[in-house]
């Protein structure tokens, strides 16, 4: 799969992409991105890509034209390649949040155009006539598309095979099907017994099914706690138990 990434500030990428467990995707090209400078497709001695809005305001607008230049050499760079020419996605607070679902599609496809807004934001004509997907950290404002970005481009590249250390570690992640879409549980390490604070019994048990059973338990009750729409997701898809739903209840508890 590839990615190409359209920003105004590729200097930003380039520690994010030779560091942490995740270089090992980038740097084989198991997931290839490319950076390309808008500026390089921007007319005039300056290489402006911005103006004044139209209408009065404060801000800057991002220009039609040279993000549609810029968008057509990718995509053409990409059917030379031999490669789809992929959706173009736009990352903006008006987008859908990404979620663990959003992650899984993408990191079984083959890329996509990632398009890094700044300023005030992008001419609607090029959003209209070009952009296939916006996506969206959460409900606050960034100053640019750069950090949703990466983290798109991390959360798919640790679910490539053998990126990480451990094949099945993903698979323990909070969001993940193999748990339910549950969060994950607490996790504790060496030493047992830290500030006079020690670690669950059952974690020290070795019996491997009270391990899990606490583990599960643990995930139930602080999803309830803290997330209590993925429970109801969850007991949509015929996931619960009547155990689970037990300790749910509160009239039963395996610690």
């Amino acid at each position: 799969m590839r990615f190409d990434v359209v920003t105004l500030f590729a200097e930003l990428f380039e520690p994010f992409l030779r560091n942490g467990v995740t270089r090992r995707a980038f740097e084989s090209d198991q997931v290839a991105v490319r950076l390309h400078d808008l500026r390089e497709h921007a007319e005039g001695q300056y290489r402006r890509v911005d103006d004044r809005p139209f209408g009065g305001g404060p801000g800057m607008v991002m220009m039609a034209e040279p993000l549609a230049r810029c968008v057509r050499a990718v995509q053409a760079q990409r059917q030379a390649a031999g490669l789809p020419e992929g959706p173009v996605v736009m990352f903006s607070p008006t987008g859908a949040r990404i979620d663990q679902a959003i992650v899984q599609r993408y990191a079984s496809g083959t890329g996509a155009i990632l398009l890094c807004g700044r300023y005030e934001g992008i001419d609607q004509r090029f959003i209209d006539a070009m952009v296939d997907e916006q996506l969206s950290l959460g409900d606050f404002v960034l100053s640019g598309g750069e950090l949703p970005a990466m983290a798109l481009l991390d959360a798919v590249a640790r679910l490539q095979p053998g990126v990480l250390h451990d094949e099945a570690s993903h698979r323990s992640d909070s969001f993940q099907p193999e748990l339910d879409g549950l969060l994950d549980c607490p996790q504790y390490t060496r030493p047992e017994v830290w500030e006079g604070k020690t670690v669950p019994p059952a974690l020290l048990s070795g019996h491997h099914a009270r391990i899990e059973r606490w583990r599960r338990d643990q995930r139930l009750l602080l999803t309830a706690r803290l997330r209590p729409e993925l429970i109801e997701a969850a007991r949509a898809a015929g996931r619960l138990d009547a155990r689970d739903e037990a300790l749910l209840a509160g009239e039963a508890k395996w610690l």
